[in-house]
């Protein structure tokens, strides 16, 4: 089976010393995105206060295969140690969209917390995608859960 390929740029001014997205082990369904940081802000890095969002760059461009999303989520480790995010997880990246690539992080913690400059931020999945054709109906079909809702099927 011939793999799925990823097509990508580096933006104007990216650093090219960051390393490009990357699957860390061999079983992982996401690959790491790091933060790409503009020259003036990469010694200091960008503070994210509490409660504060920010588009953290990539320094990327992605050019997707037809029929294919990438969908930017979080970090598991940055969101249990700090409280940080992605604001809107996930975050979808359609298969036309050629703009640069920007993670939107939140600080959902206590305590300001600094992105440096080549950080895991975030990762992304490469996932396919299906459009279907929408139709209004007088009906929809019976099930046995019905128009049961959130936690309608009981606890654990």
């Amino acid at each position: 089976m011939t793999p799925l390929v990823l097509r990508l740029v580096r933006d104007a001014g990216a650093d090219p010393d960051v390393p490009l997205p990357a699957y860390e082990t061999a079983g992982a369904a996401g690959a790491d995105l790091r933060a790409n940081l503009a020259p003036e802000d990469r010694a200091a890095g960008l503070t994210l206060a509490p409660m504060d969002r920010r588009i953290v760059p990539t320094g990327l461009r992605l050019e997707l295969p037809q029929g294919y999303e990438a969908q930017v989520r979080p970090r598991s480790g940055l969101a249990a140690r700090h409280g940080v995010t992605v604001l809107n997880a996930p975050g979808t990246i359609d298969a036309d969209y050629r703009g640069p690539l920007g993670v939107l992080l939140v600080n959902l913690g206590s305590a300001p917390y600094v992105i440096a400059h080549g950080e895991r931020i975030a990762q992304m999945i490469v996932a396919p995608v299906v459009q279907v054709s929408i139709t209004q109906v007088e009906d929809l079909g019976e099930t046995a859960r019905g128009a049961g809702g959130f936690g309608s099927t009981g606890r654990g």
